[in-house]
């Protein structure tokens, strides 16, 4: 098995151990996720199967999008729904308000990664720190957010759930936007729920909950959850004929094809994806190249 599954990640497990389920129903070692998701967290959760573990930086950079609710009126240590939670004695601020604080989170900026993160600073990670009563100042980082739509504003206990769906660029805290709209609004917020529509090219209408996917195993249906992992690669793709594919799958050098975009490109042969290359000055180097057999 090579491949993606699409995983429906419920709130609760870690991705860490969606990652052990495909591990108990393949049978497999090589399985790896692109794209973690926090524990509070659902949707899209891109899981590899196999040799397609090759491909995680390529999938795990790519754009995502999120339908989040931003609870405003108190703030949260963690910047969610873990807290502790600190009520905020403030008037809370009408949609218009909302919408209008929400342009300031649009476009290329700097971002502070919340304090209770994966980032690590001098070989110390942030949550630890922070949970031993020592966080770190993490610097900001660059990230982009293409897109926020206010989709709803409805009163909730003891302040107002702002619901938005944001279209964003890879390394983007949803959790620090939250925390930083309600600074804007001086009310505080924090991240109330979240869920991933979209990542790698794949969709949450179409993945698959662990439920249906033990049924599947239980029938010895279980290839038929796997995505064949060069459709979702999100480089321009180069297709080599039978002699060009067996020096790309031999890691030889040689001539691209006619036409060929200059970079880093996904390579295909007769059967389907060979791997990743780089094209330069009209020669096509291998850089990750799938075994014998192919892609399922």
């Amino acid at each position: 098995m090579i491949g993606v599954v699409n995983l429906d990640k419920p709130v609760g497990p870690t991705s860490h151990d969606m990652v052990g389920l495909l591990r108990r129903l393949t049978g497999m070692r090589r399985i790896g996720h692109a794209g973690t998701l926090d524990p509070l967290a659902s949707g899209v959760l891109p899981i590899l199967v196999g040799a397609a573990t090759r491909f995680s930086d390529e999938l795990t950079g790519g754009a995502k999008r999120y339908e989040a609710v931003v609870r405003l009126g108190a703030r949260s240590a963690t910047d969610d729904g873990e807290g502790p939670i600190q009520p905020v004695d403030a008037p809370m601020p009408s949609r218009e308000a909302i919408a209008a604080a929400l342009g300031a989170f649009q476009g290329t900026f700097d971002q502070r990664p919340p304090a209770f993160s994966a980032r690590k600073l001098d070989g110390r990670t942030a949550y630890r720190a922070a949970r031993a009563g020592t966080p770190i100042d993490l610097p900001p980082r660059r990230v982009t957010v293409d897109r926020i739509d206010l989709l709803d504003v409805t009163p909730a206990d003891g302040g107002t759930d702002a619901r938005l769906d944001i279209r964003c660029g890879a390394g983007t805290y949803i959790r620090s936007i939250a925390r930083d709209l309600g600074d804007a609004l001086g009310c505080g917020g924090y991240l109330a729920a979240l869920r991933r529509t979209e990542a790698a090219g794949l969709s949450a209408a179409d993945a698959i909950d662990p439920t249906r996917l033990e049924a599947l195993a239980g029938e010895g249906r279980l290839a038929e959850a796997i995505i064949a992992v060069g459709s979702l690669i999100p480089l321009p793709r180069l297709v080599l004929d039978a002699d060009a594919t067996w020096r790309f799958t031999h890691g030889s050098t040689g001539p691209a094809p006619d036409g060929s975009p200059e970079g880093r490109v996904a390579v295909h042969g007769p059967d389907g994806l060979l791997g990743i290359g780089h094209v330069a000055s009209g020669a096509l180097q291998p850089d990750k190249v799938l075994p014998p057999g192919g892609e399922a």
